[in-house]
């Protein structure tokens, strides 16, 4: 990102993560992670639905995932582009959730569909009596305000089984499968 190489490598992924989803049967959804400097570029919406044109692949079924940190900057330009991006139908991912310091805010200003609860949480749980606490506002504060939550980082059955618990219907993390790696071409 601090030589400039971001936006480039970005796009060429983007296209080619777009048509290698569409050759997989299903309907699932790409979840795609973008810097802060994208968020406050005030084309990156018309950018991303002109590749989504040109690649075919339904903006109902991306997921942009945005974390706190890349709000600080312009948090007016942000909020245009995510609101351009989600009346055309992208779904809006606040990613790291509880590690940002303006959390609350951006629950009530962003058109935000869901929360990622950040795995430095979700890793400590079963062992941190604090963590799991924090997990369960976070977890309890989505669904209230009828956000879908992802729980990051999980690694084995007592997490996953503690966060079932907790009404988290969504989880990511090594007990479910490890990254891949797989050409974007």
């Amino acid at each position: 990102e601090e030589g400039g190489l971001v936006d480039a490598l970005f796009w060429t992924l983007f296209a080619g993560a777009c048509r290698k989803a569409l050759a997989v049967p299903g309907e699932f959804t790409l979840a795609v992670n973008i810097s802060p400097s994208q968020v406050g570029d005030q084309w990156f919406p018309e950018k991303i639905l002109r590749s989504l044109r040109e690649t075919g692949f339904p903006a109902r079924r991306l997921e942009i995932e945005v974390t706190e940190s890349a709000m600080i900057g312009d948090i007016t330009r942000a909020k245009a582009s995510l609101f351009s991006l989600k009346n055309q139908g992208v779904q809006i991912v606040l990613d790291d959730f509880g590690t940002g310091y303006s959390s609350l805010l951006l629950l009530r200003e962003l058109p935000i569909d869901k929360i990622k609860v950040d795995r430095s949480f979700v890793g400590r749980m079963i062992n941190d009596r604090e963590s799991a606490t924090i997990v369960g506002a976070l977890v309890g504060l989505g669904r209230a305000l009828g956000l879908k939550v992802t729980a990051e980082g999980v690694e084995d059955e007592a997490t996953a089984e503690a966060l079932r618990a907790m009404g988290c219907e969504l989880a990511q993390g090594y007990l479910y499968g490890h990254a891949i790696e797989t050409p974007c071409t």
